[in-house]
């Protein structure tokens, strides 16, 4: 038989056939000829224990074994020619008795190093009903720590690769039926024409799809043991009836949220209506499983300082924009803290400092307020802002968290450092209050659709909301969010921000701002200063309003 030319399957179930490129040793393999470990002895009958690199040899002696006891639905087998026996023989033998899959036939690839890549071409089968299934994979050969023998590194991606650990494949009747998620304007929100709301979608429907009058299908799909992530639908055999869900996401904003945020490998944005709470949009650059606009934690950088501001008007510590502050280019407390390039400004107003975002101004607080300066920023971010109480959106988000603090780590909060953890959503929240004058718990389906308790908050005292957009306004007109900003028109305010990250080069860049009744915020991983990568990020979202 030439190579590549046929393929065979053996016994009605499974077949493993050879490429010809890189596995010139071999034509048909169809894991008849024995299941001997991968490990190879240095000279025969010897039990000497190898070392080193696996060799190309023994590479292609693995893969082949490996991955005929595995078409041959050998799981137990197949597990023991990986370094982790226990973990990978309930996927291998899940992939007959619980995706039923009833025929495959693997081609494996041109190894690139241990690396060996392949493809599975199968058939599910489930009550009468039957599908094509295929997909590419990889596998890497690894030399055993104990034993010295070469083995499969054992990760869920090599039976598929958007498994990962403790999920599974399934095949049977779907655990809710399919949503037909549709906008505030009835326009329909689907994973192929929006990729950042996968995610977003699937969660809406394992939630709601009871709810909005759908019947399920038949689906292979990746499951989770844990109750609150939802399944991942690989191939559908039978189509169920889906319910309509109207989500208060509005497709334009999305769509220029999805475009904004391609411009970077890593990105978040996240638009919400001040008025309402309601959640306009939600992208994400990595459109994978974990949706980090939504439910990721890291250090806001100095959008934080609209909270802190909040905290000095609250308490005292200045009279509105105009109070006299100090702005040196360092502070110390318990170490030294700089402005950037460690600008000056002489004479400055709080609206000049929190323009310019004097880092020094916003930390010289935690000396007056004494032993409270530890817990007095989580206290104003709690009564004000609702950061970290338990927000339902209607999806899992983070809903911030900032902790209380001692030393030098209180000070780095007041400027959105420390162990300060927000989120797109959570900034996109802070500047919807202050636009709109009162914390709105934001949410993405209405929460008549199932009567949720809502997190409520203190609404923000006419007084300081005002110095507050006074001073937003600045910032966006005439401080480090004006170039930002100069596109967008209406009734706007901004805040720039970066982060520092350990062992990153360059800062995290974060912005938040508002026009009219539109609120944004976005984060670029290692996109520099707040004004650059994600302020155009902010201003496109804002721009499509």
């Amino acid at each position: 038989m030439r190579s590549g030319a046929k393929v065979a399957v053996v016994g009605g179930v499974f077949a493993v056939v050879a490429t010809g490129v890189g596995y010139g040793g071999y034509n048909l393999y169809t894991g008849l000829t024995g299941s001997g470990g991968g490990g190879v002895s240095t000279k025969a009958g010897s039990a000497e224990k190898r070392t080193g690199p696996p060799s190309a040899d023994e590479i292609e002696q693995t893969a082949k074994n490996f991955l005929a006891a595995w078409a041959e639905g050998r799981g137990l087998e197949a597990a023991r020619l990986t370094n982790n026996e226990a973990e990978a023989e309930p996927l291998l033998t899940g992939f007959s008795e619980k995706a039923h899959v009833t025929g495959a036939v693997i081609k494996p690839g041109r190894a690139a190093g241990a690396t060996v890549p392949f493809t599975v071409e199968a058939t599910v089968s489930y009550q009468g009903e039957s599908k094509p299934w295929s997909y590419a994979s990889s596998l890497t050969v690894v030399r055993g720590l104990t034993t010295g023998k070469a083995l499969v590194d054992w990760q869920p991606s090599v039976v598929h690769p958007k498994l990962s650990e403790g999920t599974s494949l399934v095949t049977s009747q779907a655990s809710a039926p399919q949503i037909k998620a549709v906008d505030d304007n009835g326009v329909e929100l689907t994973r192929e024409k929006y990729p950042s709301l996968g995610p977003v979608l699937d969660q809406l429907r394992k939630k709601y799809g009871d709810e909005v009058g759908g019947t399920p299908g038949i689906e292979l799909a990746i499951t989770s043991a844990a109750p609150d992530v939802p399944d991942r639908t690989l191939l559908t055999l039978t189509e169920g009836k889906a319910g309509t869900l109207r989500t208060t996401l509005d497709a334009g904003v999305q769509a220029a949220a999805e475009k904004a945020v391609r411009n970077y490998a890593a990105a978040s944005v996240v638009a919400i209506q001040p008025s309402t709470g309601e959640i306009k949009a939600v992208a994400d650059a990595e459109a994978g499983e974990f949706n980090t606009a939504l439910q990721g934690a890291q250090a806001p950088g100095s959008t934080m300082k609209i909270v802190t501001a909040v905290m000095m008007l609250d308490k005292g510590l200045v009279n509105g924009p105009n109070s006299p502050v100090e702005c040196p280019s360092t502070v110390t407390w318990e170490r030294e803290f700089h402005n950037l390039e460690d600008f000056s400004i002489p004479g400055a107003t709080l609206q000049q400092a929190f323009a310019r975002s004097c880092n020094t101004t916003f930390i010289k607080p935690v000396k007056p307020l004494g032993a409270g300066a530890g817990t007095a920023l989580g206290d104003t971010a709690r009564k004000y802002f609702g950061i970290g109480l338990d927000w339902q959106t209607g999806v899992v988000t983070f809903d911030g968290k900032v902790p209380e603090s001692a030393g030098a780590e209180t000070a780095a909060s007041y400027i959105g450092q420390g162990q300060i953890q927000m989120n797109a959503l959570n900034v996109a929240s802070i500047a919807a209050t202050v636009k709109g004058g009162g914390f709105k718990q934001p949410v993405i389906v209405p929460q008549g659709l199932d009567n949720r308790e809502l997190a409520r908050a203190t609404p923000l005292p006419d007084s300081i909301a005002g110095s507050l957009r006074q001073m937003m306004n600045a910032a966006a007109t005439s401080g480090t969010a004006t170039r930002a900003m100069a596109s967008v028109s209406g009734s706007k305010g901004a805040k720039t921000g970066s982060a520092e990250v350990d062992g990153q080069g360059d800062s995290n860049s974060w912005f938040t701002g508002y026009a009219d009744d539109l609120a944004a915020a976005a984060v670029v991983q290692a996109g520099g200063h707040g004004g650059d990568a994600a302020g155009e990020t902010v201003a496109r979202v804002l721009n499509a309003r």
